[in-house]
């Protein structure tokens, strides 16, 4: 993982639940074998598992302390919270890590390796801070040169922030491959980079520079597979994230969409102090929305929803799943629950079928 392989204890000090340590979950789920310890004194004792549902016996800890006998060597930041702050409790962690000899890995949008202080402890140590949000040095106009592509560009795209479009693109480029196709899969955000070694989080790029960024990623990408799963970011709708979301569809020129909504969600999550809420669209309008907004650069078309229902029972699930399927017209299913099938089924679909024109406004 991001070097050399590591045995992480991931922090998430009186966080550990699947909202808040949505890092930590997605390490846990994807790459559960480089995992030690989770780190929550609220939870220590409990498995990962008896906590958010993945990382199986994975033990939550105490402290460093107890996450170094379990075999941790690394220490990764496991929350992504707004604003992108350090936890002022979090601090001394940080540091007894890198006193350690331990690497740290941080997602946050405030950089730790230039924090005077923790910077000094990691060159006293011989460590490295591992900023995952920091920008690549390359700054790229955009110039939708991945619309040229060979390989079909595919972009998970959301009603809300978290509801599941790293979850949704991850799956859906594993079951590609299970069905034998060259598969590749674009992180955009810190927990896909950690997930996959490789990356840009997009929310940290200079604005003219970021659609640039995700342009070089796919171009990279699609020089060698034939389909491209792009990490979506933020959403189209959201008062503070839809900025993102525009880079990603100027930038990787999808020509398939992957729609991911959290069942019985209704309300976009704003920042603290909102003003008023602001009520999450039908999904039947959010569809059009992003084809068009996605056809000012690249045609598109959305050809499959994910629906994330962590918060229902099986049966509501798969009534929430059939509802979705009769609105749209498409197929629908929480692809971790119950398999990323009919949305790889759907995109390869599309892959045979060709270009696709632009939507009539």
């Amino acid at each position: 993982m991001l070097g050399k392989r590591r045995r992480l204890a991931l922090l998430a000090e009186a966080r550990f639940n699947p909202f808040e340590a949505k890092t930590a979950v997605g390490v846990l789920r994807y790459r559960p074998d480089q995992v030690a310890a989770v780190i929550d004194s609220t939870r220590a004792g409990r498995t990962a598992g008896e906590c958010v549902g993945v990382g199986g016996a994975i033990p939550v800890v105490a402290d460093i302390a107890a996450a170094a006998a379990c075999g941790a060597d690394s220490l990764a930041i496991g929350i992504a919270p707004q604003g992108g702050g350090l936890p002022d409790a979090w601090r001394a962690m940080v540091r007894e890590a890198l006193e350690r000899g331990w690497d740290v890995l941080s997602g946050l949008h405030v950089f730790l390796a230039d924090d005077p202080d923790l910077a000094g402890a990691a060159a006293r140590h011989g460590v490295r801070i591992l900023d995952l949000r920091r920008p690549p040095e390359r700054r790229t106009v955009a110039a939708a040169r991945a619309a040229e592509l060979d390989a079909l560009v595919v972009l998970t795209v959301g009603s809300d922030c978290n509801v599941g479009k790293m979850t949704a693109a991850l799956e859906l480029t594993q079951e590609l491959s299970r069905r034998g196709t060259r598969a590749a899969f674009v992180a955009t955000g810190q927990t896909g980079i950690l997930i996959a070694d490789h990356g840009v989080a997009v929310d940290a790029v200079v604005s003219d520079f970021a659609a640039g960024a995700i342009e070089d990623l796919v171009v990279e990408a699609g020089r060698k597979a034939e389909v491209v799963v792009v990490e979506g970011q933020g959403a189209l709708h959201h008062p503070g994230y839809s900025g993102v979301t525009l880079s990603l569809l100027a930038g990787a020129c999808p020509r398939a969409l992957i729609l991911c909504h959290a069942a019985g969600r209704d309300h976009i999550r704003t920042a603290d102090g909102a003003a008023r809420e602001i009520p999450i669209p039908r999904l039947s309008e959010l569809k059009r929305a992003y084809e068009l907004a996605a056809a000012w650069v690249q045609p598109a078309q959305v050809v499959g929803v994910a629906l994330n229902t962590h918060d229902l029972d099986e049966r509501s699930a798969r009534a929430a799943c059939e509802v979705t399927r009769h609105e749209l017209g498409l197929p629908a299913t929480d692809p971790v629950r119950f398999g990323a099938g009919p949305l790889a089924a759907a995109v390869l679909a599309l892959k045979l079928k060709g270009r696709i024109h632009a939507p009539h406004a």
